[in-house]
């Protein structure tokens, strides 16, 4: 190779490796599709909307939410994990997506660990342990006592199938060699209906949804799955504290992109999402659902994420649980 064609070369390869730089360095020049793999309305849409309209201004770009529910998040995890890797499509992704999944189904369209770029947690809730009011246990001890004496004849209710609230009770059974009846729901409402009026007697209940209902006595908390006691509940012992150790419960949040996203933008995106937990509407939305922020790099999200799915593995491989 001549002189003249080595510097051409060595010029072309330095203009095609600074281009991704470059365009990172205007992002977001355009806006920015964020995908909830959840119906508009819940708390997962909910966070979005009120993240996405906290990083607006300071991103200088709209982010519009896409709803894509089904198959259990399946949906719109598979769509970002096939998108260009830009950062103009982002996801909310929860544990279902990032430690759940790979574990209930056989096959999934996308691997959690090697197709999503990891750009930072949003935050985590807390699950309760609670039943209606009238169950015969007042407090855990008997609540333990009973369903050990009536195995098989105490139900609880889930918001469905491989849902956090479902998993939860899976571990708590696993813990405490406890035999409790799933009843499934299609999500967290007719649940938490069902439970308030009696029908069945118990769930685990993360804050978001209920925190309203335990704290208008209309069922009764008798232990929360954190590893310190809430600050919401302050009243309401661990589930270490009543002697069921290593059952830390919680639903958590963050945001994915695809595989590959310039380094840059990763950080741009990661920075104005920690810089939003500092909003007043943040702070009171979180504060609303009992939601506990979780600032931090894309490296701490992604080694969570990786802790949670090794750590439910056995729990869901124990129970037999399969989505497919």
């Amino acid at each position: 190779m001549d002189r003249r064609t080595l510097l051409t070369t060595l010029a072309a390869t330095a203009a095609a490796s600074a281009a991704p730089w470059a365009r990172a360095q205007g992002f977001p020049e355009q806006l920015i599709k964020w995908v909830v793999p959840y119906p508009a309305g819940g708390g997962t849409d909910v966070i979005a909307r009120t993240l996405a309209e906290a990083m607006r201004q300071p991103l200088g770009q709209q982010i519009i939410i896409d709803n894509r529910p089904g198959a259990s998040t399946n949906i719109g995890a598979e769509l970002v994990a096939k998108a260009k890797p830009d950062g103009y499509t982002i996801l909310s992704a929860d544990n279902a997506v990032l430690a759940f999944n790979e574990h209930l189904f056989s096959k999934l369209p996308f691997n959690p660990e090697k197709d999503f770029t990891y750009i930072g947690a949003i935050g985590k809730f807390p699950l309760a342990l609670v039943v209606h009011p009238d169950f015969p246990a007042q407090d855990f001890k008997a609540f333990l006592a009973y369903v050990k004496a009536n195995p098989g004849k105490v139900n609880y209710a889930s918001p469905g199938n491989g849902s956090p609230h479902h998993l939860a009770m899976e571990m708590f059974k696993n813990r405490t060699g406890t035999f409790i009846t799933h009843i499934p729901y299609r999500g967290a409402a007719p649940a938490m209906a069902d439970v308030m009026g009696g029908q069945v007697p118990c769930m685990f209940l993360d804050l978001a949804s209920g925190l309203s209902i335990i704290q208008g006595k209309k069922v009764r908390v008798l232990a929360i799955g954190t590893g310190a006691r809430s600050k919401l509940l302050p009243d309401v012992p661990t589930l270490a504290e009543v002697g069921v150790p290593n059952s830390e419960v919680f639903a958590f949040q963050g945001i994915l992109g695809p595989a590959g996203m310039p380094p840059a933008v990763v950080t741009r995106l990661n920075t104005e999402l920690n810089r939003a937990f500092s909003t007043p509407a943040v702070m009171k939305r979180f504060s609303d659902f009992g939601m506990e922020a979780m600032p931090g790099t894309p490296q701490q999200f992604a080694a969570l994420s990786r802790a949670e799915s090794k750590r439910w593995g056995p729990i869901i491989k124990a129970a037999g649980i399969k989505l497919d």
